[in-house]
């Protein structure tokens, strides 16, 4: 008997109660092969009404999958984390968890720290999802060594063999900050960006140049190590204004720079945003509870984060040709440390 408790239900039950081969049963489980909608949803519906659970350790040794993925970024807790640890990675982390458990599959979030790296060479996954990995990212080589597949949030820089990413759109977001500072009245802008190669960098200070040349205005960059945090953001913000005593303007992409931007400019008795405009790009707690709080950008992170683990199954389950997809163009949310009075 197929319901009968003294033994487990098995995929040749589901098979025989839908009419159909274990092929297909397993195919329609799994959101694998070519079968028809209608034969899908019926398999579906008649392993349900069984109350089939598919044996995963067997399940495991006939596929070869572990069921699992991972989430990772090679930026520092100091940056990644945010107020409470509850910034950038973990605001990803959450839906890219719940789009993974539709899957079937689990999501393993490694976390920025140097103990956790030995973990990539004998963790168990199918794939891993990238949050803006550097040039040259020890991550990527670590996992594609293993045969890992990989998908990255934001593109890889200088990379010889590009992987799969969804497009952040760097360059539009910076000139979405810098045009909003300069209708605010900002004519003199500071860019303090991390010396990293990762393509916000790259992509913002691309964006920050063309502004310059379009508007006459002299550079004035610098550049914060990101495991310095706010007192990176802090010192680097005292050091550029000491070089370029009239910016009325910055633009620190890095939310952890731009709390500690602002801790500095306060302490040397500026104001912000009457003496100083101050924006950021990610719309997180350090941002909204930034005194005063920080203009910066929805970035719409919970689509990226189900794009990304879309693109990843499209390239564990080969069934797409996509190296890119577009997240969407990220919206202004204007706050105190720009607005005029």
């Amino acid at each position: 008997m197929p319901n009968s408790p003294s033994r487990r239900l098995t995929i040749a039950d589901v098979a025989n109660a839908a009419g159909v081969s274990r092929t297909t049963v397993s195919h329609a489980l799994n959101d694998r092969g070519q079968v028809d909608p209608v034969t899908r949803a019926l398999v579906k519906d008649v392993a349900e009404r069984l109350g089939y659970s598919p044996n995963l350790r067997a399940q495991r040794l006939r596929t070869g999958r572990a069921n699992a993925i991972a989430l990772l970024s090679s930026m520092p807790f100091a940056v990644a984390g945010g107020s409470s640890r509850l910034g950038f990675l973990m605001e990803i982390a959450a839906t890219a968890t719940e789009a993974a458990l539709r899957r079937g599959v689990a999501l393993v979030l490694v976390p920025p720290m140097d103990e956790a790296q030995a973990l990539l060479d004998t963790l168990d996954i199918d794939g891993a999802v990238i949050i803006e990995p550097v040039a040259n990212d020890p991550h990527v080589a670590r996992l594609r060594k293993r045969g890992v597949k990989l998908v990255s949030i934001g593109r890889q820089p200088e990379a010889p063999a590009a992987l799969p990413y969804i497009d952040m759109h760097g360059e539009a977001a910076g000139i979405l900050l810098l045009d909003h500072l300069r209708e605010q009245g900002a004519r003199r802008i500071g860019l303090i960006i991390g010396v990293q190669s990762r393509h916000s960098y790259l992509d913002m200070e691309q964006a920050y140049r063309a502004y310059c040349a379009a508007n006459n205005q002299t550079l004035a960059i610098i550049r914060a190590e990101e495991g310095g945090g706010e007192a990176a953001g802090a010192a680097a913000c005292l050091e550029l204004l000491q070089a370029h005593p009239d910016l009325d303007g910055l633009c620190v992409p890095v939310d952890a720079f731009a709390t500690g931007a602002v801790r500095a400019l306060l302490d040397r008795g500026l104001k912000i945003p009457q003496d100083v405009k101050v924006v950021t790009r990610y719309d997180g707690l350090r941002a909204r509870e930034s005194t005063p709080p920080l203009t910066a950008l929805n970035m719409h992170l919970e689509e990226v984060a189900a794009l990304a683990i879309e693109l990843l199954f499209e390239q564990i389950n080969d069934t797409g040709q996509r190296q890119r997809i577009d997240a969407p163009l990220a919206t202004l949310i204007p706050r105190e440390s720009t607005l005029k009075p």
